[in-house]
């Protein structure tokens, strides 16, 4: 099934891209979506055979489910979403079949970098991902589309360039023990023979796949990409992103992680990932005081909960790792039901600017009491699963490095501070803006927030054993 993880999606943006009628188009996209997602959730029951090129295992299964899921209710947000923006004549229909094309394009090249065996492999399909995400962020065709686009494209031209130095350095480094050729790209060769490469090579080539890939992360200083394309792209691009393609990049950062921990004389990745994950957490969580847009609110919500994971994962035990894979998942899907619901405002509303927006539980109980959720289950408040994924980070923590401790702590509470400030007027403040009738659909959105809220409240223990079980590969 893993070659329909990958032929599915490819083969569907062809034909998107030769189909003329939205409503076709429209369908075709959820349709392949959801099988995607059919063949993704297999692969945790039947596994293919490893190769060289491709490979599955259990660290790889819970990023590709997970991605194909928030996919799969993507595109059913996305269909009556950019019905709204065809209307009202933002889209124009050639836009939108070049849209549908992209966004199975962007899937397939997510699917293939999670997939790849071969770190080359990986990182042409991630930048594959981020070019076909590029061009769906300036798809409005306006100067500050257009600007957004440009600035993530350069940035990540930039990351990926220093991501893909670091990849060579990796190849250099394994071609004295692997000898020259396909071998020395291998990830699950690489990984064993590890401890026999040279130190000083490896944690010179970490150094760059750190800030490379994370420039894709979105972690500070290498940020400044995320909030513009946040901004001003499609709001069903704000989702993907945030809830897929940040995920893809940082499971690249860990899959080196792995390698560069299996060598004990190279650099210890640990510290270098925590003063990162800390650095985002606290400059994002002070940023979200400032902003006057609200898709740009909770972009910087995104790279504070990115800097957290990377935070989990550098400090590493099975509990932190546990907590960091946990906080992904819950993550992925609550900034996407959050976004989902700022798509629904900002159509109702015809902005995006937080003084246009108020009232919003009188106006439009749904979307009001919507986003009241979103935010109360993103800041980690009980019953919302992100509230035990942070508790056992900050219990982790607190047992490891009590300084490291009281300063995600800080960084938790800035944050909570600022979106309940901000909620407060957009849900329950005096009403503003004008009051028409919800033409998106929210069933993805109370989807979303429904599997968070269970997730708070009880996990199946297939699924404890499993995160458990990749909690430990992560070392």
């Amino acid at each position: 099934m893993l070659e329909a993880v990958l032929l599915v999606p490819l083969l569907a943006a062809a034909v998107l891209a030769l189909v003329p009628s939205y409503r076709v188009s429209a369908g075709l996209n959820i349709l392949a979506s959801l099988l995607t997602l059919l063949a993704a959730s297999s692969l945790a029951w039947v596994r293919p055979d490893q190769g060289m090129l491709l490979f599955v295992d259990d660290l790889n299964v819970v990023f590709l489910v997970l991605g194909a899921f928030v996919g799969f209710t993507t595109s059913v947000f996305s269909a009556s979403y950019i019905a709204h923006e065809l209307h009202t004549a933002r889209l124009t229909p050639t836009y939108l079949r070049f849209y549908h094309a992209m966004f199975q394009l962007m899937t397939f090249g997510m699917n293939l970098a999670l997939a790849a065996n071969n770190i080359g492999l990986m990182w042409v399909a991630l930048e594959l991902a981020t070019l076909t995400t590029v061009l769906m962020v300036g798809i409005y065709r306006t100067p500050a589309a257009i600007e957004a686009a440009w600035k993530y494209f350069i940035l990540g031209s930039v990351g990926i360039a220093l991501a893909l130095f670091g990849t060579i350095l990796v190849y250099l480094a394994a071609r004295g023990v692997l000898g020259e050729g396909i071998d020395a790209m291998v990830w699950t060769t690489l990984v064993t023979a590890a401890p026999q490469f040279d130190p000083r090579l490896l944690t010179l080539a970490f150094v760059f796949l750190l800030i490379g890939y994370g420039t894709k992360i979105g972690l500070v200083p290498m940020h400044a990409w995320l909030p513009d394309a946040h901004a001003e792209g499609p709001t069903p691009v704000s989702a993907v992103l945030s809830g897929l393609l940040l995920n893809v990049a940082l499971y690249a950062l860990l899959r080196f992680k792995m390698i560069l921990a299996a060598n004990p004389a190279a650099i210890a990745p640990g510290p270098l990932m925590e003063t990162l994950g800390l650095l985002s957490v606290i400059f994002a969580a002070f940023m979200l005081y400032r902003r006057r847009d609200i898709k740009r609110m909770f972009a910087y919500s995104s790279i504070e909960h990115m800097g957290i994971m990377v935070f989990a994962f550098g400090l590493a035990g099975p509990l932190a790792n546990f907590a960091g894979l946990l906080q992904m998942v819950l993550h992925s899907l609550t900034k996407s039901a959050i976004f989902f619901t700022v798509g629904h405002i900002s159509q109702v509303k015809g902005s995006q600017r937080l003084a246009d927006i108020g009232g919003l539980t009188v106006t439009h109980p749904v979307l009001g009491w919507g986003l009241v959720a979103g935010v109360a289950a993103i800041v980690g408040l009980p019953p919302f699963g992100v509230f035990m994924s942070e508790f056992m980070l900050l219990g982790a923590t607190m047992a490891r490095a009590p300084l490291l401790a009281a300063i995600l702590g800080l960084g938790l509470l800035l944050a909570f501070g600022a979106l309940l400030m901000r909620l407060h007027t957009l849900a329950f403040g005096a009403p503003r803006g004008p009051v028409g009738p919800i033409t998106a659909s929210t069933i993805p959105l109370f989807a979303h927030l429904a599997l968070v809220l269970i997730a708070g409240i009880w996990l199946p223990p297939p699924l404890v054993a499993w995160l458990q079980h990749v909690a430990r590969m992560l070392g």
